[in-house]
């Protein structure tokens, strides 16, 4: 039988009635006699009310006492998805990060995943049960409790994920996959069907929000298909993986406000396209700080704040055409 990991983010489990949504997509797959791992972050906002709430108490915050304070968001969602999968009939266990056998270095808040110790998982899917697992943390060898990092749920999807040898990694959210660009900024963003770790890695270290840098690595090392989607539709996502296509231009991102960052595989031999943004830059009478290009990505730093038309201009020109 297949195992599937499936990771829900905040804003997927942000209340009562998105954990109705979420109960239902877990169900679907259970019945198709799927093992079903489900990973999921804390609701909502929980994160950033705990530390601000920390912050209330003492602006010197110890990192260990912090690491115990930041968890207990994620056991929240655990524990109250299990509740509604059980109530509507369907078996399901929530375990914490260490009850899942997850050890991390010591660092806190952005501890690093060390080894996974699978028994007890197993141990449940052999009874046929939903394993509920929470996100972003883990224990030491002290045996504290670590937690990941921001974006530290996606990790330990996908680090579970490879353990096991699921057959995917499904990781959902608020967007249906990884785009052009930004489609809150340009509505004429294409949805991708598919992009390499590599390709991945590179919009991630731009700012791109689709996945954290570390899951994709984890993801490229152990070759696990990761899988975007979103929890509110049932439209097809986006398949990160190691299927290299032809050379094609794959995405472009603003980070803050003065950086663009063009990302495709083998964008470092397509002198078309260098010469295409060189171009759309000279045209805008920009300056640039910085014209660096690597294997899959061209990033350039300009001297000034850069708008949205320009973004949209090399978009246009690149991927209309491409």
């Amino acid at each position: 039988m297949d195992t599937i990991v499936l990771k829900f983010g905040g804003s997927s489990v942000a209340d009562n009635e998105k954990l109705e949504l979420v109960a239902e997509k877990i169900i679907g797959l259970y019945q198709k006699k799927h093992n079903v791992v489900v990973v999921v972050s804390a609701q909502g906002k929980t994160t950033d009310n705990l530390i601000s709430e920390a912050k209330e108490l003492s602006q010197d915050t110890q990192d260990r006492e912090m690491d115990v304070l930041l968890s207990t968001g994620e056991q929240m969602s655990t524990a109250k998805l299990s509740m509604l999968l059980n109530h509507k009939g369907y078996p399901a266990i929530s375990l914490t990060g260490w009850q899942a056998g997850i050890y991390t270095n010591n660092t806190n808040q952005n501890a690093v995943i060390k080894w996974i110790d699978t028994s007890r998982i197993r141990k449940e899917l052999e009874k046929r049960r939903i394993v509920i697992i929470a996100g972003f943390q883990g224990m030491n060898e002290n045996m504290d409790i670590t937690t990941l990092g921001r974006g530290g749920s996606d990790t330990t999807a996908v680090a579970i994920s490879a353990v096991l040898g699921a057959k995917n990694c499904y990781i959902f959210s608020d967007v249906d996959g990884v785009y052009t660009s930004d489609p809150n900024k340009l509505k004429e963003a294409k949805k991708l069907s598919a992009i390499s770790y590599e390709e991945m890695l590179a919009l991630s270290s731009e700012g791109a929000k689709v996945l954290h840098n570390r899951c994709v690595e984890i993801g490229e090392k152990f070759k696990v298909p990761i899988i975007t989607k979103s929890t509110f539709n049932n439209k097809a996502g986006t398949v990160i993986s190691d299927i290299i296509e032809e050379n094609t231009l794959k995405s472009i991102v603003k980070k803050d406000i003065s950086r663009i960052s063009i990302v495709g595989n083998g964008i470092i031999r397509n002198f078309i396209t260098m010469k295409a943004v060189l171009d759309i830059i000279e045209k805008n009478k920009l300056e640039m700080l910085e014209f660096s290009v690597e294997e899959s990505k061209i990033s350039i730093t300009f001297k000034e704040q850069i708008s949205d038309q320009v973004l949209e201009q090399i978009h246009t020109k690149l991927i209309k055409e491409d």
